[in-house]
C-alpha cells in the first residue's frame, strides 16, 4: 500500500468514526434546538386542552405562554446537568463508552415525548426535554474530547471543528423535519419531537465497530497495545512513532496521578489561565447573541413582505447560512489558524450588530431597511459559524492534557448551558426595554471576546501541548516581569 493510499485509509476510517460519532452527538444538539419551533402553537394548544379536561378550566395566554417558556429553557438546565456528568461519564467508560451510554436519555426522551399526547400528560414533554437536555450536555463534551485525542496533530483543528458543522447540520434538518409537510402538522408533532431518536440508533448501530481515543486507552488505562492498534486503524499505518513517543511522555509527566476532578482544576493554580480562557470563550459563545436571531427571524422575513406560509421555508435558509459557513471554516481552520477565526468572527459579528440596529431603527423611516435587515441576519449567523460556533469546543482539547481534559469540558460545557439558559430568559426582557437597541449589549460581548481572544489566546494550530503549555508559562512570566500578577494571582477575578 503505497502513501497515498495510507493517507486516504486514515482520511476514511477518522472520517467514518468522526460521522459516527457526530450524527449521535453534537447533531442531536443542534436538531433539538430547532426542532421544538415548529410546534409551537400545537404544544400549546394541547397543553391548554389537558389543563381543561383535568379541571375543566382553560389557561390564560400568559400562563400558557410561561408553560411553554419553562419547556424550552428546561433544555438548558438538562445541558448542564449532562455537562456536569459528561467528566465522569468519560473517564469511567472512555470517550466512545460516554457517547453510546448517552443513547439512554435520548430513547427514554423519545418514548415520553411519543406517548405524551395518547397519555395527555404535558408533563412528558418537560422531562422528555430535560433528558435530551442530558444528551446533549454529555455530548458537546465528550465528543470534542474524543475527537481532539484521536485525530493527528495536523488535523486536530479540522476533525474537532466537525463538531460544529454536525450542530449545524442538526439546526437545518430539524428545520427541514419540522415543516408542515413533513412532521410539522397537529397530527404529527408527538413523533417530530420523538424522531431524534432515528440518529441515535444510528450512533448505537455503527460507533462500536470504531476505536477508543488512543490517549485514553493509553494514559488512563495503561494499555500500550490497545493504544496501538487504535492508532493503527485511525492512521491506516503502521508507523506512528512519532505520535506514540508523544503520548507515552505525557503519560510518563502525570506519573500515577488519576483524572482531575472539578475542584482539584479550580484549585490549580498553574491552569487558570487556561482555566479563564475557556470560561470566557465558552460564555461569549452563548452570550453574543446568535442563537437570539432566530427570534427575529420570522418577524424580520415578515417585514420584508414574504408570505406567512412561506417563512417556514425561508427560515430554512438561516440553518443553511451556519451549515454554509462551518463547512467553510472547517476546511480554513488549519490554515488560517485559530485565534484569527475566533477573533475576527467575533469583530465581524459586532460590526454587523451596529449595521443591525441601525436597519431596526430606521425600519418603517426609510424604504428596504427589512431587506437589509434581513442581510445582516444572515451576515450574523456567517461570521459566528465562521469562528465562534467550532473553534471555541476545540480550546478545551487543545489547552489541557489528559488529566485534566475532561474537568476543563465541565467547566467549558456548565459556561455554556448556564449562559444559554440565562440568555434564553433574559431575551424577551432585553427586547422589551432596549427595543430596535436590544442588539447592543450582544456587540459590546462580540467586541469583548474579540479582544480577550487578541490578546489571552496563544496560537494552538499545529502545536504539542508540552509547545501550548510552555507559551502560557511565558506570557505569565513576562505580565509578572511587567508588575502584574500571576493569573492565580487576581484575588477579585470572577473566574476564580
Amino acid at each position: 500500500m503505497n502513501d497515498t493510499m495510507k493517507r486516504g485509509g486514515c482520511t476514511r476510517t477518522l472520517a467514518l468514526t468522526v460521522c459516527s460519532a457526530a450524527i449521535g452527538g453534537t447533531f442531536q444538539y443542534g436538531y433539538n434546538i430547532s426542532i421544538i419551533n415548529a410546534p409551537t402553537a400545537y404544544v400549546q394548544k394541547f397543553i391548554n386542552e389537558t389543563c381543561m379536561k383535568r379541571w375543566g378550566t382553560s389557561l390564560e395566554a400568559s400562563q400558557v405562554t410561561l408553560m411553554w417558556t419553562f419547556i424550552v429553557s428546561i433544555y438548558s438546565l438538562g445541558g448542564l446537568l449532562g455537562s456536569l456528568l459528561a467528566g465522569p461519564m468519560a473517564i469511567k467508560c472512555g470517550r466512545k463508552g460516554a457517547l453510546l451510554l448517552n443513547n439512554c436519555f435520548l430513547f427514554v426522551s423519545a418514548v415520553l415525548a411519543l406517548c405524551s399526547r395518547s397519555a395527555g400528560s404535558f408533563e412528558m414533554i418537560i422531562l422528555a426535554r430535560l433528558l435530551v437536555g442530558v444528551n446533549a450536555g454529555v455530548s458537546m463534551n465528550v465528543q470534542p474530547m474524543y475527537f481532539g485525542e484521536s485525530a493527528p496533530k495536523h488535523l486536530r483543528g479540522a476533525v474537532a471543528f466537525s463538531s460544529a458543522v454536525f450542530t449545524a447540520l442538526g439546526i437545518l434538518m430539524g428545520q427541514v423535519m419540522g415543516l408542515t409537510e413533513v412532521l410539522g402538522s397537529e397530527s404529527l408533532w408527538p413523533y417530530l419531537l420523538a424522531s431524534n431518536a432515528l440518529p441515535g440508533v444510528v450512533q448505537l448501530v455503527t460507533l462500536p465497530w470504531f476505536p477508543e481515543s488512543p490517549r485514553y486507552l493509553l494514559i488512563d488505562r495503561g494499555d500500550r497495545e490497545a493504544c496501538g492498534q487504535a492508532l493503527k486503524r485511525l492512521r491506516a499505518c503502521s508507523v506512528f512513532t512519532d505520535e506514540l513517543e508523544e503520548i507515552l511522555q505525557e503519560r510518563a509527566e502525570a506519573g500515577e496521578a488519576r483524572a482531575k476532578t472539578l475542584w482539584e482544576l479550580l484549585s490549580d493554580r498553574s491552569l487558570r489561565r487556561q482555566l479563564c480562557t475557556v470560561m470566557v470563550a465558552s460564555s461569549a459563545m452563548m452570550l453574543c447573541g446568535n442563537d437570539s436571531i432566530y427570534f427575529y427571524a420570522s418577524y424580520i422575513f415578515q417585514e420584508a413582505g414574504i408570505p406567512t406560509d412561506r417563512i417556514q421555508y425561508v427560515t430554512i435558509g438561516t440553518g443553511a447560512c451556519e451549515f454554509t459557513s462551518a463547512l467553510v471554516c472547517n476546511l480554513l481552520i488549519e490554515r488560517v489558524g485559530r485565534r484569527l477565526l475566533l477573533a475576527g468572527g467575533y469583530l465581524l459579528m459586532a460590526c454587523w450588530a451596529v449595521v443591525f440596529t441601525v436597519a431596526l431603527s430606521l425600519e418603517g423611516k426609510v424604504a428596504g431597511m427589512p431587506y437589509l435587515s434581513m442581510v445582516c441576519m444572515f451576515a450574523y449567523i456567517l461570521s459566528f459559524g465562521m469562528g465562534p460556533a467550532g473553534v471555541t469546543g476545540i480550546l478545551p482539547a487543545e489547552l489541557f492534557d489528559q488529566m485534566a481534559r475532561p474537568a476543563a469540558y465541565m467547566v467549558a460545557g456548565s459556561m455554556m448551558w448556564l449562559n444559554l439558559f440565562l440568555i434564553g430568559m433574559a431575551f424577551p426582557f432585553i427586547v422589551k426595554g432596549l427595543g430596535q437597541f436590544c442588539f447592543i449589549p450582544f456587540c459590546g460581548v462580540c467586541v469583548t471576546a474579540c479582544l480577550f481572544v487578541s490578546f489571552a489566546l496563544p496560537e494552538t494550530k499545529g502545536r504539542t501541548l508540552a509547545e501550548i503549555t510552555e507559551e502560557f508559562e511565558k506570557r505569565n512570566k513576562k505580565g509578572t516581569a511587567n508588575g502584574l500578577p500571576k493569573y492565580g494571582e487576581f484575588t477579585a477575578c470572577p473566574c476564580i
